[in-house]
């Protein structure tokens, strides 16, 4: 009854290149949340002004620096840990 199909095998080349592109996509979203946060510490923004959007740049700098920087090592100490089923 708990009969279930064999999973295809797993392709390591596949699998790499997923890893490699979510690691580089987690990198380019934080590049652009690091320019934007740059864009409201320069007050670019109509809804954003003042000290206020001093405070709102900076943390969204330090969070895509964070996302740029930190996340992407993360993902590969994960990646490397755990081999593909």
């Amino acid at each position: 009854m708990s009969d279930l199909p064999p999973s295809p095998p797993v392709d390591p080349d596949r699998v790499a290149r997923q890893r490699h592109f979510a690691i580089s996509l987690f990198r380019l979203s934080g590049a652009f949340i690091v320019m934007f946060g740059f864009l409201a510490i320069a007050q670019r923004f109509s809804w954003v002004q003042g000290t206020k959007a001093k405070a709102f740049g900076t943390i969204m700098v330090l969070t895509g620096l964070f996302q740029f920087v930190i996340v992407p090592r993360l993902l590969a100490a994960l990646f490397r840990k755990r081999p593909p089923e």
